[in-house]
């Protein structure tokens, strides 16, 4: 009898630990999930696989413009950390109570752009009293949307700085995120585009027409932080690698200013 009790004791023990195990090895397992803007999307992605190499943990990044993402984050879409291109939609989601404040860091800074595929002539002088319109011709500016995306925001504030806003307003071709808005130019589809230098650089079916003066729109700044819900405890320390002289030269080679000092926070 005390032997069949034994033997019943070790069974519990063995499946208890057999439980125990296959709960906690998921989250020792679990990937840093990233809500990202898309413009970071080439710099991050060598930033991650550097942070890799590192430590051999691994970070999932879901690349979006920034307000989708943020929207997600709301509607209870799991994510650890999120990268906004845009200080806005970082508010947005400090309000909500969507993120750690004290983890928020003001991480990049960037240039606002207008291009045009590489084999065009195209010449456009961004100066008060601009005509765009006539640069298109026939065709469509490409943008993010302009109420919502980040880089369609602060390229509408430039154009109507720049008095051009009126003229181009109904040829607009609106895209969900940047990225988009530099394919349409990519692909010819549109003959002008504003995007972010760093979007810019990353694509050799396009070329920068001009850069559009600081003076014209709002800074444009990238801020990180923690999400409220982050349970991942690798989630911190890659937080931290992105603001690392380690992470610098990824973004650097990208076009992106680097606003955070190592180890500094916000």
């Amino acid at each position: 009898m005390q032997t069949a009790r034994s033997g019943r004791s070790a069974f519990k023990a063995l499946v208890f630990g057999l439980a125990f195990a296959c709960f906690i090895t998921p989250a020792q397992a679990k990937d840093v999930v990233v809500f990202a803007a898309a413009s970071l999307k080439n710099a991050l992605d060598d930033a991650a696989a550097a942070w890799k190499r590192e430590t051999g943990k691994a970070a999932v990044i879901s690349y979006a413009a920034s307000n989708a993402l943020a929207k997600q984050i709301e509607a209870g879409a799991p994510a650890d950390i999120f990268f906004s291109a845009d200080l806005d939609w970082m508010d947005h989601a400090a309000l909500k109570n969507l993120i750690q404040p004290e983890t928020r860091i003001n991480l990049l800074g960037n240039s606002l752009v207008l291009i045009a595929p590489n084999d065009t002539s195209v010449q456009v002088s961004l100066q008060p009293g601009l005509d765009l319109a006539s640069a298109l011709g026939d065709g469509r500016l490409a943008m993010g949307q302009v109420e919502a995306v980040p880089a369609g925001k602060y390229g509408k504030a430039a154009l109507e700085k720049l008095g051009a806003w009126a003229g181009v307003k109904d040829r607009i071709a609106q895209t969900e995120n940047v990225r988009a808005a530099l394919f349409l130019v990519s692909r010819g589809e549109a003959p002008l585009g504003i995007v972010y230098k760093t979007d810019a650089v990353s694509d050799p079916n396009v070329k920068i027409v001009a850069t559009f003066p600081e003076s014209t729109h709002p800074p444009i700044v990238y801020p990180a932080a923690l999400t409220k819900d982050a349970a991942n405890p690798d989630a911190a320390s890659f937080l931290n690698f992105l603001r690392s002289s380690q992470a610098k030269p990824f973004f650097e080679k990208q076009g992106f200013g680097v606003m955070a000092t190592p180890g500094s926070g916000s």
